[in-house]
């Protein structure tokens, strides 16, 4: 059985989207990815994107807001970045990781004007499950890629 694809998916702080993607990945994907999250900065798990992907089955509660340089001597086959900011400042893996961007919208930002929780947590939702159906689509998504 070849090794699994050691895949990182980078976003800004590590607290949502780059978060949510780890998730899915390893559960829906775990038998032919190694999925890791990473930030260019760290800020924290975000109680909401906990929230809603618990709400889908999948628990990310001891996940813990990481700077990609703690994964530095991680041999990475790809690396997703899923927002413009980590796409732009992405920075060079040893080994010649791919860079893919999949860019997702940010929940904390649709949020931020939301009237009530509902509300607010929709956005989270919507992001969530626009990830889930990308990750389904690993690893032919990205291994296509140029």
């Amino acid at each position: 059985m070849p090794d699994k694809l050691k895949v990182l998916f980078l976003c800004t702080g590590n607290s949502c989207r780059s978060q949510m993607a780890e998730g899915w990945a390893r559960a829906l994907k775990g038998d032919v990815i190694e999925a890791y999250s990473a930030g260019i900065e760290t800020h924290g798990m975000n109680a909401r994107a906990v929230k809603v992907m618990a709400e889908a089955g999948v628990d990310i509660s001891a996940h813990r807001s990481k700077n990609v340089a703690e994964l530095a001597r991680v041999p990475f086959d790809y690396v997703v970045t899923v927002c413009a900011n980590a796409h732009e400042t992405c920075p060079v893996f040893p080994g010649g990781a791919k860079v893919v961007h999949v860019g997702f919208d940010d929940p904390p930002k649709l949020a931020k004007d939301a009237t009530s929780e509902e509300e607010a947590l929709a956005h989270y939702r919507r992001v969530r499950d626009e990830i889930k159906a990308f990750v389904l689509t690993l690893p032919d998504a990205i291994t296509r890629r140029k």
